[in-house]
């Protein structure tokens, strides 16, 4: 299953439910500095191992890569040896994307970007050289390198999730704004055309009304007993203090490059993958219209708790049950979402009956990671980039396509909508203004599973209202030399 290719998890299958009309998504956005229409975007690519080699065969068949950052000097060169590599196995496909991505690389490879190990030097040096940049790092230098473009006046792409902490998300929404750029974080399912008619139809009550919402993942927790012991020779080419970036200084050991075992670097599964799964209930039921509400302080309080497997503030637990108790939005009711991870109680009772029904070949993917919204005349059924899904009970609701959006926009693509927004189109949908608040509500279970009893997040003022131990881990220290 965790070896389910992004196209086959993107452009999997298609359902069959009911329209009716919906009104559009609207997001509030400031308006961004543009760049020609007819230019090509100077773009700077911030981590390039790892999820940053997708951005690596991608961005260039797109605008021009000028400049290549990553902490490990290694990755840098490989990076030119992979663009190497396609240039000699398409310049002569018979596919013409091929052949033209081929001379493109070609191209790069002539006229190289400039390379870095520190973002900070690159954006100084480079200045008005760069007009955006794709951070693709490990989760914890998310905010510090965002926050440097944005300053820098870049436009942003951020892979999700968008920051490790509540305080940094807030930091790069206030950001944005301030600058204007254009923004976009990386959860892919939001671009496809069946995320949009699923929003669709919730919003239109083709379901009915929802209270209910259960997103999983089987993953878990490493729930480690310990930091890594000793130290070891730092690997040649690896720059350990910048791959710390802002956390607590350490001696180098290769376990703590991994990376979601360890809450001082990651943020589980919580940010790994429901930044994915849990997107189309947030979004499609309004729940970030919390985030700017003018309704009083008591009734726009978010209440989170947890069940997990002990309470660990090294690492994640092996098993977490988070709920989030959601105040009315507009004409929204009340929500109760629920996170079920690793083998919390009640995972197979809620998941088996849906794997049940699944193909053979799909029963791995189904029961790895999805989402079901619970509605009085129906609900929907997700796997775990909302990139697909299905109306139950399917009698129910045969007849119409699932997947295509009717009423509101299509996208080009996650990258493609966002280099759109820099040249002054529409918002990308995963703007930071709202990729913020999800980041937000996603790291609050976070918070959960480290403290005692419930919390209860003011998402205006953020601030928790009840618990000063869990308002204290909205934020982080930061190492001298880094800073938002």
């Amino acid at each position: 299953m965790r070896r389910w290719t992004r196209r086959q998890t993107l452009h999997h299958g298609v359902c069959l439910g009911a329209a009716g009309a919906v009104a559009p998504l609207v997001f509030k956005a400031a308006t961004v500095r543009g760049t020609q229409a007819n230019s090509r975007l100077q773009v700077a690519l911030i981590g390039v191992g790892g999820r940053g080699r997708w951005f690596l065969e991608t961005i260039p068949r797109m605008e021009d890569v000028v400049a290549l950052c990553d902490v490990n000097e290694r990755r840098l060169q490989e990076a030119f040896a992979l663009w190497d590599e396609r240039a000699s196995q398409w310049e002569n496909s018979p596919e013409p994307w091929q052949r033209r991505a081929a001379e493109v690389y070609r191209r790069h490879l002539k006229n190289r970007p400039r390379v870095y190990v520190d973002f900070r030097q690159m954006f100084s040096e480079m200045g008005t050289k760069i007009d955006a940049a794709v951070v693709a790092m490990p989760d914890h230098t998310h905010a510090v390198a965002s926050a440097a473009a944005i300053r820098a006046g870049k436009h942003v792409f951020c892979e999700k999730p968008l920051t490790r902490t509540v305080h940094e998300a807030r930091t790069l929404r206030h950001l944005a704004r301030q600058f204007r750029v254009a923004t976009a974080m990386g959860n892919q399912g939001t671009y496809t055309g069946p995320f949009r008619r699923a929003l669709e139809l919730i919003r239109n009550g083709t379901i009915g009304q929802v209270q209910e919402v259960y997103v999983w993942n089987d993953g878990g927790g490493a729930d480690r007993d310990a930091p890594p012991q000793g130290d070891m020779p730092i690997p040649e080419g690896l720059h350990w203090d910048l791959w710390l970036g802002p956390a607590a200084w350490r001696p180098y050991h290769r376990e703590w490059m991994n990376r979601n075992a360890w809450r001082d670097f990651g943020t589980g599964q919580l940010g790994n993958w429901a930044s994915h799964t849990a997107n189309l209930a947030f979004m499609a039921l309004e729940v970030h219209t919390l985030w700017s509400t003018t309704v009083p302080a008591e009734q726009r309080i978010i209440r989170c708790y947890a069940e997990f497997a002990r309470k660990n503030s090294l690492s994640f637990p092996r098993w977490e049950k988070i709920s989030w108790e959601i105040p009315a939005r507009g004409h929204w009711p009340p929500l109760t979402i629920q996170w079920l991870n690793g083998p919390a109680p009640g995972f197979e009772e809620l998941v088996q009956p849906i794997v049940a029904e699944a193909p053979q070949n799909q029963r791995n993917l189904w029961h790895f990671a999805g989402t079901l919204i619970v509605g009085t005349k129906g609900k929907i059924h997700t796997t775990g980039h909302n990139a697909w899904f299905r109306l139950l009970p399917a009698e129910s609701f045969r007849g119409v396509s699932c997947d295509q959006p009717e009423t509101v926009p299509r996208s080009r693509g996650p990258e493609q909508d966002w280099l759109d927004a820099c040249r002054g189109g529409p918002a990308a949908w995963s703007e930071f203004d709202y990729a913020a608040a999800l980041n937000e509500f996603l790291m609050l279970g976070n918070i959960a599973t480290q403290v005692e009893g419930p919390v209860e997040y003011d998402p205006l003022d953020m601030k928790v209202v009840n618990n000063p131990a869990a308002d204290a881990l909205l934020r982080s220290e930061y190492r001298a030399g880094w800073s938002l």
